[in-house]
């Protein structure tokens, strides 16, 4: 797939919908598997041998230009973030269920940094690791996208966290609340001798069975990405050895994949509202540049969100 940026007719806007004016969007890992079609088997569902969709982007901030006759909660001028296909461009139509009221405090291109990778970090801790506070939680990619939303959201849950990074990544870790940092360029967790309620594994390069020695007997592996080459195929496989291996073991093994929901952005809102959340920003690119920000992405060294600024 070729990405380039041309002109169309702006969108219409449907009864359950809203026409938002772009602010910014942001990067997210699917977007270059969309793009390439890979894993192969997603080619299934999008197109075999071209996208049946052509629009890229998820992850979305701006204004409301026009509301549906069915819209009662948002009207024009109204500064929301949410999620909607086709997030890569100056104006979009999105499902108002899908959006939320963008807090006073943030900036558009905090909030779009939000909804893929928020949702993934809050429900991940939440509903799949079931955070309690107190806990002891370790974050593997705690730099990244989810990693950076996973350490404060742990944080404010009244969590033990320790953030597993590069040496340029960890004082950036520590000043968005890890209470401990690993340098994986030094140590490996793995090995460490500390002990932890939940891994959220953003990175996917240790085997289960390695992560078991530093959960505690009833402790749970959330894994919820792979390296970059195997993103997808890697929550595949593993979701393939968490059916195996929960069997046998005391811990709790499980892959998942970040689902939007209008709660789940509300209390992302609300967090950032109060300042226990800042979303980390790396890099910004205008919406020319989009295949530029998209190939940085994929690259597997972000620190925080990617994003595209109109």
């Amino acid at each position: 797939m070729i990405l380039r940026c041309e002109e169309i007719e702006r969108p219409a806007t449907g009864d359950d919908e809203v026409l938002i004016k772009v602010r910014a969007a942001s990067v997210n890992p699917i977007d270059w598997h969309f793009m390439r079609g890979t894993p192969y088997f997603l080619r299934v569902q999008l197109g075999l041998r071209k996208p049946k969709a052509t629009r890229l982007g998820i992850d979305v901030a701006g204004q409301v230009e026009a509301a549906g006759t069915n819209v009662t909660q948002l009207k024009p001028g109204d500064e929301v973030f949410g999620s909607s296909r086709g997030a890569f461009a100056e104006y979009v139509c999105a499902r108002a269920s899908s959006l939320a009221m963008k807090p006073n405090n943030v900036t558009f291109e905090q909030a779009a940094s939000v909804p893929v990778a928020g949702f993934t970090a809050l429900q991940g801790l939440r509903d799949k690791g079931h955070l309690q506070p107190g806990q002891k939680v370790l974050i593997n990619g705690a730099s990244g996208g989810v990693g950076t939303f996973a350490v404060q959201i742990a944080k404010s849950f009244g969590a033990d966290v320790t953030g597993v990074c590069s040496t340029r990544n960890a004082d950036m870790v520590r000043s968005i609340g890890a209470d401990h940092v690993i340098d994986y360029t030094k140590e490996d967790f793995t090995k460490s001798d500390g002990r932890y309620d939940i891994i959220l594994d953003n990175i996917g390069n240790h085997r289960f069975f390695e992560c078991r020695r530093v959960l505690n007997p009833k402790g749970t592996h959330v894994g919820v990405g792979g390296a970059t080459g195997n993103w997808m195929i890697g929550a595949l496989a593993g979701l393939a050895r968490t059916l195996i291996v929960s069997r046998f073991v005391s811990q709790n093994f499980v892959v998942f994949i970040g689902k939007g929901s209008k709660e789940d952005m509300a209390i992302l809102g609300e967090l950032m509202a109060a300042s226990k959340v800042t979303p980390i920003i790396d890099r910004r690119y205008t919406l020319s540049e989009t295949s530029e920000a998209i190939r940085y992405l994929e690259q597997g060294h972000a620190r925080g969100k990617v994003v595209i600024t109109l």
